[in-house]
């Protein structure tokens, strides 16, 4: 079963060269880079309102992540900032 906290994506590029970097570390750290470019921002749509998706003129990126927990953390920010000033 999913974990619903974590959150899935992917970037499709239109050519290799548009990837800047690829950094698969190992040994005591394990984390991974992953840098590129999507080009000219074309689009940034929410599809079916479930995963956000930009596409650029060379590469589209989508993450799971609703429209609605978007606004819900602008809202706390929103409120954040106003009972801190």
């Amino acid at each position: 079963m999913e974990n619903k906290k974590e959150r899935v994506f992917s970037v499709e590029l239109k050519s290799k060269k548009h990837l800047k970097n690829v950094t698969l570390a190992s040994g005591s750290t394990n984390t991974a880079l992953i840098e590129g470019t999507l080009g000219e921002l074309v689009q940034a749509t929410f599809k079916e309102g479930l995963i956000l998706e930009v596409i650029g003129k060379k590469g589209v990126l989508r993450i799971d992540l609703e429209e609605n927990e978007i606004k819900q953390i602008s809202f706390k920010e929103q409120v954040r900032k106003a009972t801190n000033d």
